[in-house]
């Protein structure tokens, strides 16, 4: 069999299991779009100061940029764009391949991946193709796999990063081929189907659009991340970077006006993690007692390093009992455990939800993981534009209708993917914030956006302000859009 011909199978995969589902595949629409041609190609960045997290520590960074053509049925066509930090630190971590090995495996991925959406003769909406399109990323992660002779397979998320940026330059074109911004692609004048095809009979009526607000919010508060190496005050500086930006977290404070604080934790060193946790409280309050702000807020991210909910529960107990005011402005908990939870089946988190929302950002790969992550105790969920606009929107979706706490978070997002991941929070009911961390470690990465944007680019009050990018697509203007 030709490997046309295989991609031919695979494809219809997902459309076979609809059916079987009692979903017919309703007649193409006018609208509908094909994938004409899929272009791609890389930025390298090295970071201002090397950001800990998850036991890690990162100073580099490859950015996948990817444009996309499509054609309607009638004819018209449209060039879209994604981007998106290739985070194989995160995606693919590794206790034997060194980053080399594994940014590697993530590009000859994204080779084939670019074949794969080149040569999609599907029909339909993003969310649809998307579904013919997964099933197909995920064979040929494995055949990547096995070609390089990896230690590890290239794990699911990792192929949901590296297909990101392909799927988000889909839902561009999508929308500037209709002259709308995407949020306004997902009604059903432009979507045939409504949930159950995506997501099962459970969904069956759910429109993706009743989830959304079509309009963005005027503001999101902006979380500013405190990695294992950050100095929190000037006698933590050992070597100063001398660039002109801040340095310590009362600087940070002062110079984006923040009111939200996103503490990184080692999950090994119990008693490290509440006395860096109690600091960072004390230095805050004092910090903002100056600034005259009563009201702010903290998450907590162990990146899935504690070694159970005991960790996690002894955690929340010493923090309340020794800064009970700090403990209160605790707004949610992300992956504390490992991310394989059918792995520890045990590991529930229903206690520790009781005390503040437990978020899986790592486990979430799809609505399976959902689903079980909610049977462990799990009450909250991480959007990611990492994991792709389709999945972002699905599982925005599934989280509303389950009645779970939202927040969206970045991959260390420069430029065009921290727009990406600004419109999905201005456009998600609920979300408690958003990450923007590039400005903090790859700050130079941002610099060609910061003009055109500068609600995104500069903040001075702690909120971002989304109003700028509601042009067609993701709102990314195509002068700004490098051409390769």
């Amino acid at each position: 069999m030709t490997r046309r011909g295989f991609l031919g199978l695979a494809a219809a995969a997902p459309f076979a299991r609809a059916g079987r589902r009692g979903l017919a595949i309703a007649a193409p629409r006018a609208t509908d779009v094909r994938i004409a041609e899929v272009r791609h190609a890389y930025e390298d960045w090295v970071y201002r100061a090397p950001y800990k997290f998850g036991g890690r520590i990162v100073d580099k960074v490859t950015i996948l940029n990817v444009r996309c053509r499509v054609e309607t049925r009638g004819g018209q066509v449209a060039w879209g764009f994604g981007s998106m930090t290739l985070g194989n630190m995160w995606a693919f971590p590794s206790p034997t391949m060194p980053y080399e090995s594994t940014l590697r495996a993530m590009k000859a991925l994204a080779e084939r991946i670019a074949r794969i959406a080149g040569r999609c003769t599907e029909v339909g909406h993003p969310l649809d193709l998307a579904l013919v399109l997964e099933p197909a990323y995920l064979t040929a992660a494995a055949e990547v796999s096995r070609d390089l002779k990896l230690d590890q397979p290239i794990p699911k998320l990792c192929t949901l990063v590296v297909g990101s940026a392909f799927d988000a330059a889909l839902h561009d074109a999508f929308g500037k081929v209709h002259r709308r911004n995407v949020y306004a692609t997902y009604g059903p004048d432009l979507m045939t189907h409504d949930l159950s095809r995506y997501l099962g009979g459970e969904f069956k009526g759910d429109r993706l659009d009743r989830y959304l607000l079509r309009e963005p919010q005027e503001r999101i508060p902006l979380f500013h991340s405190v990695g294992g190496l950050d100095p929190l005050e000037a006698k933590d500086v050992k070597q100063p970077i001398g660039d002109g930006l801040p340095e310590t977290l009362p600087e940070w404070i002062q110079f984006n006006g923040l009111v939200r604080i996103k503490i990184k934790l080692s999950g090994e060193d119990l008693r490290g993690d509440v006395e860096r946790t109690l600091r960072i409280d004390r230095v805050t309050a004092d910090t903002q007692a100056r600034r005259g702000v009563a009201d702010w807020k903290y998450c907590l991210d162990f990146n899935e390093r504690c070694p159970n909910v005991g960790y996690v529960l002894d955690f929340l107990r010493q923090v309340r009992a020794g800064a009970p005011q700090g403990f209160a402005r605790i707004l949610y908990v992300e992956q504390p455990t490992a991310r394989d939870l059918e792995a520890d089946r045990a590991n529930v988190m229903h206690e520790a939800a009781r005390l503040r929302p437990v978020v899986i950002d790592e486990s979430l790969t799809g609505l399976e993981s959902l689903r079980l992550a909610r049977a462990m105790g799990y009450n909250g969920v991480a959007l990611k534009a990492c994991k792709g606009q389709s999945q972002a929107m699905l599982m925005a979706a599934a989280a509303r209708k389950y009645g779970m706490f939202l927040c969206v978070q970045d991959l260390t997002c420069p430029g065009a993917s921290l727009i990406h991941s600004v419109g999905i929070s201005a456009h998600v009911p609920a979300v408690a914030g958003i990450e923007a961390n590039a400005r903090q470690y790859v700050p130079a990465a941002n610099k060609p956006w910061t003009e055109r944007f500068p609600g995104i680019f500069d903040v001075t009050d702690g909120y971002i302000r989304p109003a700028g990018i509601r042009g067609p697509g993701l709102g990314i203007p195509d002068d700004l859009v490098p051409r390769f």
